[in-house]
């Protein structure tokens, strides 16, 4: 694996564990965010039809964060 691969690899998992803490953050029971209503649950997911397939890259879309913790594993980089 190429040190560039490697360095991108590391951003991915660091922005993964970032939103994973701000989505647990978010629907946290005593979350003051949702409490307020400034974050509504059933919100429209965003997504980028690109048409070109991502090779070798599974759809997150749908993932568990555990799915995606065992993928970023596989990949090479802790």
């Amino acid at each position: 694996m190429t040190k560039m691969n490697e360095d991108l690899l590391t951003i991915v998992k660091a922005l993964a564990e970032k939103i994973e803490n701000l989505e647990r953050t978010i629907y946290a029971k005593d979350s003051l965010l949702m409490k307020a209503g400034l974050v509504v649950v059933d919100s429209p997911t965003p997504r980028m039809a690109s048409g070109v397939e991502a090779s070798g890259v599974a759809d997150v879309s749908s993932m568990e964060w555990s799915d995606i913790h065992k993928m970023v594993k596989t990949m090479g980089v802790e």
